[in-house]
């Protein structure tokens, strides 16, 4: 798809933020081109408020597998939003795929009730991974999820009304810069949490990893 104009933020201020991440597969054997994936997303740019954290990858999605939860949180700890991002390697690229890398991603934010109650949420939510993808020109094709919203309203407690707004997408990476598909879902991930785009022009600091 073409960029939107966002400049390229490539130069952006880096740090190992996924220096622990759990990784799944052969390491005798692990493939060059997932040794140099997993290289790429430990230099990705995210914004300060994301917190990135290991977890365990998937075993039977894939060959290989690099697995990291993160969240969003503020100032005085609050937590906007969390999710899971992971990427999956397949050298034998299946057809779905269209390629031999895979992400999968969830992303889970508290809302205004209001806002769940609007019916362009979905598309907004849809449309916050398409934006953050292109501005970081991060090439992708066969993009596919969901964006959920989830109400609950008690009776006969004194709780307030919640909501939840949570999104699943995957998509395939069409290029070797993995770090800047990770820096797209991260930009995701703020703004399910409320979070206003960076603007282009701002640079982004590191992210803190727990």
């Amino acid at each position: 798809m073409t960029p939107f104009g966002a400049p390229d933020r490539r130069n952006s201020t880096s740090s190992s933020y996924a220096a622990r991440m759990t990784v799944f597969g052969d390491t005798d054997g692990t493939p060059v081109e997932f040794r140099r994936a997993i290289t790429s997303l430990r230099a990705a740019s995210l914004r300060p408020e994301i917190q990135l954290d290991e977890t365990p990858a998937p075993r039977r999605l894939a060959p290989y597998a690099v697995a990291m939860s993160a969240d969003v949180v503020v100032a005085g700890d609050e937590e906007l939003a969390t999710g899971r991002f992971v990427l999956l390697h397949d050298p034998d690229a299946p057809d779905a795929w269209d390629g031999t890398f895979r992400v999968v991603s969830l992303v889970q934010a508290d809302i205004e009730p209001e806002a769940a109650a609007d019916p362009l949420l979905p598309a907004v939510g849809w449309s916050w991974l398409i934006d953050a993808l292109d501005a970081w020109q991060a090439p992708y094709g066969n993009a596919s999820g969901t964006v959920t919203r989830l109400a609950e309203e008690s009776f006969g407690l004194d709780r307030p009304p919640t909501a939840k707004v949570e999104i699943r997408v995957s998509w395939t990476p069409h290029d070797t810069e993995l770090g800047h598909h990770l820096s797209a879902w991260a930009d995701l991930l703020c703004q399910a949490g409320g979070l206003p785009p960076v603007p282009p022009d701002v640079a982004i600091l590191p992210g803190r990893s727990r």
